[in-house]
C-alpha cells in the first residue's frame, strides 16, 4: 500500500501547500482521503483524477472538501463526455450541505457526478480489495478516523480530533499512523485538535510502527514538532510535506 500526502496544512494553506488530502494506492484501487483546497491540483501531478475509485470526506469542514467542487466539474465536463459517477463516502447530511452552495441546476449536476454513501462508524467499506473502516472521533459532529487495510497492512488516518477513546481505538496496531497535529504545544486542549506531543503519545499507546504528522498550522515550527512527537513516541516520525510518499507493509 502506498500513501502520498497531497495536503499537509491545517485550515488554510501556507505557500506551496494544500489542505487535507491523501492519496492511497493498493491492490489496483485508487482512493482519496479528504479533498481540501489545493488537493486536486496536486493529485493531477501524480495521477489522473478521473481514475479515482472512491473519495472519502472525514467531516464537515471546508479544508477537507473544498476541492470536491473542482472534481465535480472535472467529472461532468470532461472533453470525452461526462465520466461515470464517482463513489463519495461522507457523513450523513453532508452531501446535501455541499449542494447548498450551488444553484438548483448546479446541485443537480453535482448529484450526477457522485454516488454519495453515508459513513457509519464501525461498518467497513470495500473498494476493490481495500477495506476502509470509519471510526467516530472527537471533533465536529460527526468526524471519522479511517482505518485502511490491504494485504495485512494497516494505515490509520485520524482526521481531525482531540485525544479521545475513539481515536486511540482506531489507531491500535497501525503500521503507519497519519495523525493530525494542528496545535503548538502551548495551545494543548484549547480546541478539539492534537499537538505533536499528543500525536506521539497516541502512536506509542497504539503500538504504531511509524508516525506521520499532518494538518499542521502553516506557521508551526515543523522541526520542533518532529522533536516533540519523537519524545513521546520513541519511533520514527515525519512531519509531512506535499508529495511525501510512504510504502506501508504489514508489520
Amino acid at each position: 500500500m502506498r500513501l502520498t500526502v497531497l495536503g499537509s496544512s491545517a485550515s488554510c494553506a501556507g505557500a506551496g501547500q494544500a489542505c487535507a488530502g491523501h492519496y492511497v494506492e493498493a491492490g489496483g484501487a485508487r482512493i482519496l482521503l479528504d479533498c481540501g483546497n489545493g488537493v486536486l491540483s496536486n493529485l493531477g501531478t501524480i495521477a489522473n483524477p478521473l481514475g479515482l475509485d472512491a473519495v472519502f470526506v472525514t467531516h464537515n469542514h471546508p479544508d477537507h472538501y473544498a476541492d470536491i467542487y473542482g472534481l465535480q466539474s472535472m467529472l461532468r465536463y470532461s472533453p470525452d463526455g461526462p465520466a461515470a459517477p464517482l463513489a463519495l463516502y461522507l457523513a450523513g447530511g453532508l452531501f446535501a450541505r455541499m449542494q447548498l452552495l450551488l444553484s438548483e441546476r448546479g446541485a443537480t449536476q453535482f448529484a450526477e457526478a457522485f454516488v454519495p454513501v453515508e459513513l457509519v462508524s464501525g461498518e467497513p467499506i470495500f473498494v476493490g480489495d481495500v477495506k476502509i473502516t470509519p471510526h467516530l472521533v472527537q471533533h465536529t459532529d460527526p468526524t471519522f478516523a479511517l482505518i485502511v487495510e490491504h494485504d495485512g497492512a494497516r494505515l490509520v488516518y485520524t482526521a481531525d480530533t482531540a485525544p479521545c477513546d475513539g481515536v486511540f481505538s482506531a489507531a491500535e496496531g497501525a503500521d503507519l499512523l497519519l495523525a493530525e497535529a494542528t496545535l503548538p504545544d502551548r495551545f494543548a486542549g484549547s480546541s478539539p485538535h492534537m499537538t505533536a506531543r499528543e500525536a506521539g503519545a497516541l502512536a506509542r499507546t497504539a503500538g504504531a510502527r511509524e508516525l506521520v504528522l499532518v494538518h499542521v498550522w502553516p506557521t508551526n515550527d515543523r522541526a520542533l514538532m518532529a522533536e516533540e512527537a519523537a519524545e513521546t513516541f520513541g519511533g520514527p516520525v515525519t512531519v509531512a510535506a506535499e508529495f511525501d510518499e510512504f510504502e506501508i507493509a504489514a508489520g
